[in-house]
Parts: structure tokens; C-alpha cells; sequence
């Protein structure tokens, strides 16, 4: 295999040596050979491509570095002729540049994406031994289930591969002592959070082994972000005092600009801070689950030793608590790198948009290929007497090439100021998809991709042609014709490079019309509510107020009654969630989900229980949001936490569990049979976690059982952001404490859960745009060329009787021909292709036949538009006049 790789790397570099000027090779042969054996040994020893262009890059620099002034002249005059003939055919030029631009732009845009996300190493010291590590519940398809305090502790003193392992959640507390109180997203986090990730703060210092002792000094760090936005980058702010949950806490330090995973926090504390993970009941209870755990592993520790460390504590954890572990849910853990595991979501699309820009940047390559060559049959006379006059065929290829390589050049300098300029809306794109967004920008890697792709068309399209000239340096001045010994080997290469152009834009427009289609489904199916007129506020108490649940039912009671008494509300309901909320969308089914059991039935050995999602809702819940009552009754004030536990269930979890019978009056369970929930009602499913998820079997329990205040909800007579202001006003009054935030309808709650295949769709959607005009152009211009070489025998057709109709027909069906040709190749690409956008599709099969016959109509529409004014213009020829032309 290694000598296969160093003979491939030895024949790569002498083709790249071949493209170097003819004159500096043929006097530096001795150096290139000089260079090329002292390599040798390292090329055998590893081989490939890379190796390849390193040797190549230092034979240029030894030639360039030791050519004579009299070769640099003949370079400066190859460009400066290149540069007059493209300004003297600014037409093809400008035309050439552009569609390469648009090509390369794309392409660059996209890599830079891909680049950050998919492809740069982790922003940290030896990012590659950092690992996310999960358990997992797989007979209940939960595959991300949090760590308990007590887990967390086992698996840090039973593993043997980690050098270190730290804990993680995020929360929202409510920061007074700078202005109105601000809700803040706070990272509760170990002690050596900051250490594991090799991160030192920019200021102040990080958390210490004694900030983690219960009974501590609660301490901050701040965010780069937030102390540059909150505190104007405050250079004094260490050492500073905020209060936060009825507690002083100290600011310690301040965080570098460093990408913060998995969240983005406002500030971070440490365990012994946070009023839950700090309590008893979390601590000594097992199944408290509510943490994220990260580690670093050991030096020459594979992550697969890692997992199954984990898996042997995993099986032991099982084996010492049945209780918390029982069979029948399949526990288990798993462990993965970092890095995979923040570009899991982001992957599949970023793949696909990658290869939609290669798409656009080959359809534009043919493009401009065809273009040339149509040029060429007109600078064939041109050349042949050059070479006629002395100039030798290398000279002759090598300033073809020359002009190829700046007209490249030019369009991929216009090609990145176009990725520079949509670089904001592919980092808000990609930031819907995965943390490291924030981690785009043109850097020596994208701006080596955009000369890469520079180098690589001008290759394609400049080698192309010099072929076909060179072929024809002799022909053509024998002749002496100016154009009309093109040949026939000329055209049907440029109908074979329509025939790509086509192919690979019905591919293209397959990919975007799928996800129009699938867009338009999803924006047309039925969410379960009536958004219309429904304001979500983001409230946040000051939990050190609210210590019991009394008097958290309390507040919230008056927290309504006061709202309700506001003008223009019709109903309010208080809940700890809503359709649509960023953090359900995020977290999906499986952050809100528990297992449950049903009275009177018996689980088989090893079968797993029934899964349900949880929700908290006042009395008014499903009235403000237009949910209706399917059977039973909804909550009252009545059902309070001192009666029988009552609950209502949705159509998902009846269809589920009670398919052929009435559950008004069935009971469940979550904690063994401690408690008993009874079923009072039957409502409506609700997409709540997104309008591309189908509703799963969903558990609603009076707000006043488990008190835990989130979100207020209020349906207003007419637009609801007129009385938001007024709305904040009565949430203060009840508690001037309370923080107030994320403010939005739920007509835009809705709206922004599609954002990520609404941009998908339009970015495949502007590649496809850009495909269709390129390729439709390349249909124009060529037929336009055929139109122009067959004056003569189309000036002898007509005198011969033929109709211009005939004529009109004759050319219109050679464009129509090239256009069926590569739909029929462009279907049978995008039928191997539907692996690829199956996953992004929402209840549209890959092989829709609306969308493939809508594209293909499409195509020969734009191809017939394309073709039909050259053959007018060839049905409209006088014979007589092209006769004489001859």
C-alpha cells in the first residue's frame, strides 16, 4: 500500500510540475530532480496526495526563487496579453467571472461552515480527549438521560480511563444589584469544570475545591458576553456583589471569548450554590436525574475503552440497585467525543447544502467550459498563426491556460466577498444546529478552499480547451476558415457538458423542491392549538421567596387574578412549559419524558412501561390555547395538592394505552405505587415539540400538585404585543422581583420552530435558482453558437424550400433533446441521491412524482424559452445573404 501511495504521490507531482511554465521547467530540470530525489525516501515512507503538493510547492519555490529576470518577463507578458484579450471580449469575460463567482461563492460560504462545525478541532488544549458520557434507558427509547448526584459520584471514583470528570446543568435565576432585575442563564458546574476544559479566565480566577463545599461563599464567573453587554467590560468587576437567591454572591472571574458548551450562559456557579442541586433531596436521592456529565480521558485512552469502562460500572450500578435500574427499561450508558456529539444534529444538513454548492460550482465549470470552447472556434485562426509565426504549442497552451487561471482568480476574489457577505445569516443558520457557530469565519483555511477551487476550475476549463486547440492549431490555418472547421468532436462535447449542466441542476431542484414541499406540509398541519392572539412571557420568581409549594400556589393564584382583571385578556394560565418553547424544540420528547405504570396491569418479564411526557398546568390552560376537551373534564380550582391526584391525558396516550376503552377513571403511577394519579379528561394532541413530530402520549397535572411557575400564558382580544407593557406592569405589582423575558406570541413560537428547514430550504432553493439561470444560459449561448456555424447550411436549407417553421422546429428540438437527455440522467442521479435529503423531509417521500414531474417541466420550459430566440433568429436568415457571407 505504501509504495501504491508513493507511486501515485511521484505521477501527481510531475502532472502539477507540468503545469508550470515550459520555460522555467526545461532550465530547471536539474533542480526539480535535485529536489524530487532528496524527497524520495519521505515520499516512500508515507506517499499521497499531501505529500505530493509539498514536494510540488518547494520545487516552485526552488525555481521561482532562482529563475532569471528574462522568464519572469515572459510570465508578466503572458498575464498582460491575458488581460487585453479579456478586456477585449468583456462580454465572455464578465459573463466567465460572474458565473464562476457565484460557483465559488457558494462553495466558500458553505465550507466555511463546515470548516468551523464539522471540520475544526475543539477550541481547547487536546479537545480530542474530551467526551460527553450519557445513560441511557433504551427499551424506552430515552438514549440522553441525566446523572443524579449520586451517579455522578460512582462513576467518578469506579472509572478507570478518565483523567477527570465534571458535571453540568444549566438554570435560570433572577441577578439583582445592577438595575431592573435580569433573569440570567446560569451553568452550574463542578469546581474543575473550567480546568478539565483547559479554559483560564480572563479575569479574577476560576472556581476553587472550596467553593464546592456545601456551607460555602457563593461565587460567580461571568461570561465574556455578558460582562461586555451587561457591565461594559468592566475591569474592576472582580470582587463585585450580586444577590441571587437570597444570597450575596461574589464575582471571581471572568471568562476568555471561548465557545461555551453545551449552552451559552449568562454566568457560572458552582454546585454548592445552586438552591436544587445543593438540597438534600437531591443529594441522597438516586433518581433525582437533572445533570450533563463531560471528561477528559486519559493520555492513550481510545474513546471505546472509555465505553466500556462504563458500561462494566453501568452493569454494577444495575446489579447494586435493582430499584433504580429495573430490566425492563434497558439501562446503560454510552460515551462519545465532544466534538461528534455537538455536530450530531448539524451533520446531515450541512452535508447536504455542502453538496448542493459543489452542484452549482460544477454546473458553473461546464458553464464556462462550453463558453470557452465556443470562443475558441473563433481564436483558432488566431493561433494557428501564431504558431505559424514561431510560437511554439507549449507557449500557445500555456497562455490559454494563463488566461483560464486569472479569469478563475478574479472570480473567486468576487466569489469570497459574496461568502463574506452571507456569512452572518449562515452563522445564525448554523447556530439552530450546533454551538459552534459561533466559531465561523474566513480564516487561512477557507481563503486556501477559495484558491483551491480557483486553481481547480481554471484546470478544468482552460485544459479543456486547450486540447481542442491544440487539435486544431494546424487544421485551422490550412482552411483558413474562421470558425467553421470547429468539428464535430467540439460539439458534441458541448452538448455533452448541457447535458451535465442540465443533470446536475434537476438534481438540484429536486433537492429544493422536496424541501419547499416539505415546508408547505408542515406549515399546513394542524398544531393542536389556536396561536392566534396568545402571548407567551418567560417569567422567573425569586425562588428564595418561594421556598414551599404553598406558597408558590399561592403567588401564582395571584399572579392570575390580577392578570385576568387586565384589559384586553380574555383567559391566563400559568404553566411550566408551552408548545413550541426553543428549550422543548431543543430538547425534544425526551427531556419531559418519565415512565408510568397503569393499575391493574402487569408487566411482562423484561417488557418496558409506557412512556409519557409531563406538563404542570393551571385550570385555564387548555382554554387559552384552544386545546379542546375530547371526554371527561378539565381542571378545577379545586383539585389541589391536599385531595386525590387528578390528571388528563391526550388522545396519543388513550390511543396508546386505552385504544378500545374508556380511561376517564383509570389510574397510573410513577413512583412504584406511592401515588396514584386518577385520569379525569381526555384532551386534544398537541405538537408540542415541533410541527415535524407527531404527538406522543402526554400526562397534564394541575399546576397546584407541582408548583413550578415558567411560563405565563394569556389569550388577549385583539394584537397582544400592544398590551405586553402593561401585562409587565401587573407581574410586578404582584412581585417587583419577578423577572420578565423571551417575550413572544405563539404565532411566532410557531413560526421559528420551522426556522431550520425554512432555511434549508432556502438555501437549496438559491443553489437551485442559481443552477437553473446558469444552465439555462449555457442553453441560450450554445444554441446561439450552432445558430452562427450553421448560417451557411441553414441559408441552403431555405433556399432548398425549407419553412422557417421548420427551421424554428429543427433548433428548438436540438436544445429540447440536450434538455431531455439530462433530465433523464438528472432522475436517475436524484433517485441515488434520496438517502441523502430523506431525513429532512416531512411527510414527502425522496421520490415524489409531483416534485420530479414539476422539475422537469420546469427545466424544458426554461430550455425551450432558451433555445427559442436563436431559432428564430435562424429561422429569420436570408439564403441569399448568408451565401454571400460564405
Amino acid at each position: 500500500m505504501r509504495k501504491q501511495n508513493a507511486s501515485f504521490s511521484q505521477r501527481l507531482f510531475r502532472f502539477l510540475v507540468r503545469l508550470l511554465p515550459f520555460d522555467f521547467r526545461i532550465n530547471y530540470e536539474g533542480e526539480m530532480e535535485g529536489v524530487f530525489r532528496e524527497q524520495q525516501r519521505e515520499v516512500e515512507k508515507r506517499g499521497g496526495a499531501l505529500e505530493a503538493l509539498r514536494l510540488w510547492k518547494e520545487t516552485i519555490v526552488v525555481i521561482f526563487t532562482t529563475a532569471p529576470r528574462e522568464h519572469w518577463e515572459i510570465l508578466t507578458s503572458d498575464c498582460a496579453y491575458a488581460f487585453r484579450m479579456m478586456r477585449k471580449n468583456m462580454g465572455f469575460t464578465a459573463v466567465a467571472v460572474l458565473t464562476l463567482a457565484l460557483g465559488i461563492g457558494a462553495n466558500t460560504a458553505i465550507f466555511s461552515v463546515v470548516h468551523a462545525v464539522l471540520l475544526r478541532a475543539l477550541p481547547y488544549p487536546h479537545g480530542e480527549q474530551l467526551v460527553f458520557i450519557r445513560q441511557q434507558e433504551k427499551k424506552l427509547g430515552i438514549n440522553d438521560m441525566s446523572f443524579s448526584v449520586q451517579e455522578i459520584q460512582d462513576y467518578r471514583g469506579q472509572n478507570r480511563t478518565l483523567a477527570g470528570l465534571v458535571e453540568y446543568h444549566s438554570m435560570s435565576f433572577t441577578l439583582f444589584g445592577h438595575g431592573d432585575p435580569d433573569r440570567v442563564r446560569t451553568g452550574v458546574v463542578s469546581a474543575n469544570y473550567f480546568d478539565l476544559f483547559g479554559v483560564r479566565p480572563l479575569l479574577g480566577r476560576a472556581f476553587l475545591a472550596e467553593d464546592d463545599k456545601p456551607g460555602a461563599s457563593p461565587v460567580l464567573v461571568l461570561s465574556y458576553e455578558y460582562w461586555k453587554n451587561n457591565f461594559g467590560s468592566d475591569p474592576e468587576i472582580v470582587g463585585k456583589t450580586f444577590e441571587m437567591n437570597d444570597k450575596v454572591h461574589t464575582v471571581v472571574g471572568v471568562l476568555p471569548p471561548v465557545p461555551q458548551y453545551p449552552d451559552e450562559n449568562d454566568v457560572y456557579m458552582p454546585t454548592s450554590a445552586c438552591p436544587f442541586r445543593s438540597s438534600k433531596r437531591h443529594i441522597e436521592n438516586r433518581d433525582m436525574r437533572m445533570m450533563e456529565v463531560f471528561g477528559r480521558l486519559k493520555p492513550d485512552v481510545s474513546v471505546a475503552q472509555a465505553s466500556a469502562d462504563f458500561s462494566t460500572i453501568a452493569a454494577a450500578l444495575k446489579s447494586a440497585y435493582p430499584k433504580s435500574y429495573p430490566d425492563n427499561v434497558g439501562y446503560g450508558s454510552a460515551t462519545t467525543p465532544l466534538r461528534e456529539e455537538l455536530t450530531r444534529e448539524a451533520r446531515p444538513t450541512l452535508l447536504v447544502l455542502l453538496g448542493a454548492a459543489a452542484f452549482v460550482l460544477l454546473i458553473a465549470c461546464a458553464n464556462v467550459a462550453n463558453l470557452t470552447l465556443a470562443r475558441m472556434a473563433r481564436r483558432e485562426r488566431e493561433l494557428a498563426v501564431r504558431s505559424a509565426l514561431g510560437a511554439g504549442r507549449s507557449r500557445l497552451l500555456r497562455q490559454l491556460l494563463t488566461e483560464s487561471f486569472l479569469m478563475a482568480f478574479v472570480g473567486g476574489v468576487l466569489g469570497l466577498m459574496f461568502a463574506y457577505g452571507s456569512l452572518q445569516l449562515l452563522t445564525d443558520f448554523a447556530a439552530r444546529l450546533s454551538p459552534r457557530a459561533r466559531e465561523i469565519h474566513i480564516d487561512a483555511g477557507v481563503l486556501l478552499f477559495t484558491l483551491a477551487a480557483a486553481l481547480g476550475t481554471s484546470i478544468v476549463f482552460g485544459t479543456l480547451s486547450a486540447l481542442f486547440s491544440r487539435a486544431n492549431l494546424t487544421s485551422s490555418l490550412k482552411e483558413g476558415s474562421t470558425g467553421a472547421g470547429t468539428g464535430r468532436q467540439q460539439s458534441r462535447v458541448r452538448g455533452a457538458l448541457i447535458v451535465c449542466q442540465i443533470a446536475f441542476s434537476f438534481m438540484l431542484l429536486i433537492g429544493a423542491g422536496l424541501m419547499l414541499r416539505s415546508l408547505i406540509k408542515m406549515q399546513n398541519v394542524d398544531s393542536g392549538i389556536v396561536p392566534q392572539r396568545v402571548l407567551a412571557m418567560r417569567t422567573t420568581f425569586n425562588w428564595s421567596k418561594y421556598s414551599s409549594d404553598e406558597q408558590t400556589t399561592a403567588v401564582v393564584k395571584k399572579l392570575l387574578d390580577r392578570v385576568q382583571r387586565e384589559p384586553g385578556v380574555l383567559s391566563a394560565a400559568i404553566s411550566n412549559r408551552y408548545p413550541f418553547e426553543p428549550e422543548l424544540i431543543s430538547g425534544g420528547p425526551q427531556s419531559v419524558s418519565f415512565s408510568f405504570q397503569v393499575e391493574g396491569r402487569t408487566l411482562e418479564p423484561g417488557q418496558a412501561p409506557p412512556v409519557s411526557t409531563f406538563a404542570a398546568v393551571s385550570p385555564d390552560y387548555f382554554q387559552t390555547l384552544g386545546i379542546p376537551l375530547k371526554e371527561g373534564r378539565l381542571f378545577a380550582e379545586t383539585d389541589e395538592a391536599k385531595g386525590p391526584i387528578v390528571i388528563i391525558i391526550n388522545e396519543a396516550m388513550k390511543r396508546q394505552i386505552w385504544p378500545n376503552d374508556d380511561p376517564v377513571g383509570k389510574r397510573v403511577t410513577n413512583d412504584g405505587g406511592e401515588h396514584w394519579g386518577q385520569i379525569v379528561g381526555v384532551v386534544g394532541d398537541v405538537r408540542e415539540f415541533g410541527l415535524e413530530h407527531a404527538p406522543v402520549p402526554e400526562i397534564y397535572a394541575p399546576q397546584a400538585i407541582n408548583p413550578a411557575p415558567g411560563t405565563l400564558i394569556v389569550r388577549t382580544i385583539a394584537e397582544p404585543r400592544r398590551i405586553t407593557q402593561a401585562l409587565t406592569r401587573a407581574i410586578h405589582e404582584v412581585d417587583s422581583q419577578t423577572a420578565v423575558t423571551r417575550v413572544l406570541t405563539l404565532e411566532q413560537a410557531r413560526y421559528e420552530s420551522m426556522a431550520n428547514p425554512r432555511l434549508t430550504a432556502s438555501l437549496l432553493g438559491i443553489f437551485a435558482g442559481l443552477a437553473l439561470v446558469i444552465a439555462t444560459a449555457g442553453i441560450g449561448g450554445i444554441m446561439a453558437l450552432n445558430v452562427s456555424q450553421r448560417v451557411r447550411e441553414i441559408g441552403i436549407r431555405i433556399a432548398l424550400g425549407a419553412r422557417p417553421l421548420n427551421i424554428l422546429r429543427m433548433v428548438m428540438g436540438q436544445g429540447l433533446l440536450l434538455t431531455a437527455l439530462g433530465v433523464g440522467i438528472g432522475i436517475a442521479g436524484a433517485i441515488a441521491l434520496t438517502g441523502l435529503v430523506k431525513s429532512l423531509l416531512f411527510e414527502v417521500p425522496p421520490t415524489d412524482a409531483v416534485t420530479f414531474s414539476g422539475v422537469g417541466l420546469t427545466l424544458l420550459a426554461a430550455a425551450g424559452i432558451a433555445s427559442y430566440l436563436p431559432a428564430r433568429r435562424a429561422a429569420a436568415i436570408d439564403p441569399n445573404e448568408a451565401l454571400r457571407a460564405e
